[in-house]
């Protein structure tokens, strides 16, 4: 179905472009592996993701922490303001859903690609309930609120990106390997990430962890405790390889291109919870990235990958013991 004349798809899409330039090195460069038009319709769904989170955190395409007055991570708003963003979210989502223009370029992306693709609300709304925990200033307790939000802020855009990329939304089994590549993207962020959430009073690591390596609440940056969050990064990476593992399966199943982009992306954001890992206790003294060498290479060998897929390991083929996402 062709957009109507209320949106403009070469804009949007062009839109969109620069949105995913600005916003994602890592999915950026898989992204341009998709034949044309999946990967129109991959970036019109990045660029509506990008501008929630920027809207609910007050930031530009990720980075610093800010609001739209340009004040710091120490002025940020309170709880009420960060509730009423995220329900300008919802609001506009709620809009675009409704096939109405919103005004927002970034919602209207949505807007375009839901004329295209039939992704599905419960999905969307999965995604928006993560903005709403943020913003209610949640933090998980235990292992398993953990990977309830990951579910929330990057499974839901798994299962939508397969969606986009010709999944059946009634095949449940592939549908939770795309949900388990999202989660292995938001665990390899939240290992990377720790002191960056922590300088805006953010934690996600559950808990009980927390408790059982003895780290006193709130101090878990203090230089005192930097092996003790080591150990708990290395349960972040093997959590990792986990999900990557099981994801692997699904992405057998896709058409090769979208196969090759999907596998790029896995090996890109794995690396970045095995660098975590091998950092140790340092793995917070600078923001841990692939470098555009190390994409490549991890795009070569994805290319291998998708022409000639290693046999699936049988723990990966059952899923025995990962977490399932919500089935409504």
């Amino acid at each position: 179905m062709s957009a109507p004349a209320a949106y403009d798809r070469a804009a949007l899409v062009a839109f969109a472009r620069e949105s995913i330039a600005r916003g994602s090195k890592s999915f950026g460069a898989a992204s341009q592996l998709f034949d044309s038009r999946t990967r129109d319709r991959a970036q019109l769904l990045y660029a509506w993701c990008r501008a929630c989170d920027d809207i609910a955190d007050g930031q530009d395409h990720g980075g610093e922490m800010r609001v739209s007055g340009g004040m710091a991570i120490d002025d940020l708003p309170t709880d009420t303001e960060a509730l009423e963003r995220v329900g300008e979210i919802h609001r506009l989502t709620d809009l675009a859903y409704a096939g109405e223009p919103t005004g927002n370029p970034a919602f209207d992306c949505l807007g375009v690609l839901l004329l295209e693709c039939p992704v599905p609300r419960r999905f969307a709304d999965a995604l928006l309930q993560g903005f709403d925990r943020d913003a209610a200033g949640w933090y998980p307790r235990s292992e398993a609120d953990l990977f309830s939000y990951c579910w929330n802020v990057a499974g839901s855009v798994g299962c939508m990106m397969a969606v986009v990329m010709g999944v059946d939304p009634a095949d449940e089994d592939t549908l939770d390997r795309a949900c388990d590549l999202g989660l292995a993207f938001q665990l390899a962020n939240i290992a990377r990430d720790v002191a960056e959430d922590a300088a805006a009073d953010r934690c996600y690591l559950p808990e009980e962890w927390l408790v059982e390596m003895d780290i006193p609440p709130g101090a878990h940056m203090h230089p005192a405790w930097r092996h003790r969050i080591a150990i708990i990064a290395k349960w972040l990476a093997e959590f990792v390889d986990m999900y990557e593992a099981s994801a692997r399966i699904g992405a057998a199943r896709l058409p090769l291109r979208s196969r090759w982009a999907i596998l790029s992306a896995a090996g890109i954001y794995g690396d970045i919870a095995r660098k975590v890992h091998a950092a140790g206790d340092h793995a917070w003294d600078h923001r841990i990235s692939t470098s555009k060498g190390e994409k490549l290479a991890h795009i070569a060998r994805a290319a291998w990958h998708a022409l000639r897929p290693p046999p699936p390991s049988p723990e990966a083929l059952s899923r025995t013991g990962l977490w399932t996402r919500p089935r409504d």
